[in-house]
């Protein structure tokens, strides 16, 4: 079921969430007259969800406005998630910064340590709110725990899947992506040379999350030392010294040279390159379900991430962003960032969000009411990101990444990739060259919080 390709349609939510749905309408209406009627207390929220991503957000904001007459939520898109770490770093050094931040989970360490937040947990004990924080989904929460209770509030959470043009890989006699790369490979160069299309495989824009990053914790190789940055900050990048992970940079600068796998140039994202039906693969993270179903005209579907012959697959790591708390806002503003954090947690909104863009719920009882309504068996693509998440039993290799700036060395790798696409240099040369800039970025990182 999870390889079945289907043609293109409207994805619908259950029964129950559009029973949801009709009823935050209904209290919409009937609130309408008397919610803005008295003072709001506004309560600023920047995040980085832009397109087809962004109007759902909009939608979730308006929705919680009309459903309490307290509150004014200001949902602000501040740019990508760099630009909104940016803003919003400039904001705090002024004091002008919102009560709530969507912070990408690159940028955990940062937060973290950055004096600057409030634990979700303590505020939502502080504002007499009793969230089960046991029956967030593992996989997710606990990238972001601390001291057993996340940190921020997990929110829109992914992980990478294999995209595929279904019609496509029928017309080259395969009825879906192999399991494992080698497999995968002989199917690409099959597309291509039997022109079913020139380009086989878009490379993401974030293609170092993907194609590196959830490699190696898939193959369960050490990305760094000390569990990936969770023992502790004298962590060090080790990735350049696993065969595997170099020889998955030295397939793709091969796929780069030999035309199928293709860079988007201007005027187009990867994901029009795939929506269009020029290329006939694409890795990407879940929350492409929002984009890909709406505009693509062709039998699409999905599978999981392929693995290296001979290997068992570990799970794959989570991407996204969380919702945190920033310190130095008014108590009423504080009490309104609770009833948000509140009703977002809620499964009703959870199992709505989760199936309007993709992102995994993050809760078990938001998981179970998806389930128990029949959404998976009607959308299958969207279980596999859980599915992959929940593979096995998570290793030191396979949790997660938590380095401090962790996007500078993200940078730095992506900046060192580049020459092996242009040939400048080898897969093996760029990445202990990235390795060794990277573990600058730590070593600073590390005096800079000592003792933390």
């Amino acid at each position: 079921m999870k390889r079945e390709v289907h043609q293109r349609r409207r994805h619908r939510a259950s029964n129950k969430i559009l029973a949801a749905g009709v009823a935050v309408s209904l209290l919409s209406l009937q609130m309408a007259g008397s919610a803005f009627a008295q003072e709001r207390v506004k309560v600023e929220w920047w995040h980085a969800l832009g397109g087809r991503l962004g109007d759902i957000v909009a939608e979730l904001v308006t929705d919680f406005n009309a459903s309490q007459d307290k509150y004014e939520l200001v949902a602000t898109h501040k740019g990508n998630y760099e630009e909104n770490m940016a803003a919003m770093v400039a904001a705090y050094r002024v004091g002008q910064q919102p009560t709530l931040i969507q912070a990408a989970e690159r940028g955990f360490m940062t937060m973290l340590n950055s004096g600057a937040v409030i634990p979700v947990p303590e505020l939502m004990e502080q504002q007499g709110y009793d969230i089960d924080w046991d029956d967030f989904v593992a996989p997710v929460s606990g990238f972001f725990l601390v001291d057993g209770v996340p940190a921020a509030l997990p929110f829109n959470s992914s992980t990478p899947i294999f995209w595929y043009n279904g019609d496509m890989f029928k017309q080259a006699g395969f009825d879906a992506p192999g399991e494992t790369w080698q497999d995968v490979e002989k199917q690409l160069y099959a597309i291509k040379e039997q022109g079913i299309s020139s380009c086989s495989m878009a490379l993401a824009n974030d293609f170092f999350w993907s194609l590196i990053e959830n490699y190696s914790a898939i193959h369960d190789q050490p990305y760094g030392t000390l569990a990936n940055g969770f023992d502790g900050l004298a962590t060090e990048f080790v990735f350049n010294k696993s065969p595997l992970v170099v020889g998955q940079l030295e397939r793709l600068a091969k796929w780069m040279d030999g035309g199928v796998l293709q860079i988007a140039g201007q005027g187009l994202s990867p994901e029009q390159l795939f929506t269009s039906g020029t290329c006939a693969t694409y890795v990407a993270s879940t929350a492409a379900h929002a984009g890909i179903s709406s505009t693509a005209p062709f039998a699409w579907s999905a599978t999981y991430l392929p693995h290296e012959e001979g290997i068992e697959p570990k799970n794959s790591t989570i991407g996204g962003g969380a919702l945190w708390v920033l310190k130095g806002e008014k108590d009423e503003e504080y009490a309104g960032a609770a009833a948000f954090i509140d009703y977002v947690a809620s499964p009703e909104v959870q199992a709505w969000w989760s199936s309007q863009t993709g992102y995994v719920p993050v809760t078990n009882a938001a998981y179970d009411m998806l389930k128990a309504d029949g959404y998976f068996e009607e959308n299958p693509t969207r279980e596999i990101a859980i599915l992959q998440l929940g593979r096995g039993e998570p290793t030191e290799n396979s949790r997660g990444f938590r380095f401090g700036n962790h996007n500078q060395s993200m940078q730095i790798l992506v900046e060192e990739i580049q020459g092996v696409w242009t040939g400048q240099q080898t897969a093996q040369q760029a990445l202990d060259n990235a390795a060794a800039r990277g573990n600058e970025i730590l070593r600073q990182y590390e005096q800079l919080h000592a003792g933390q």
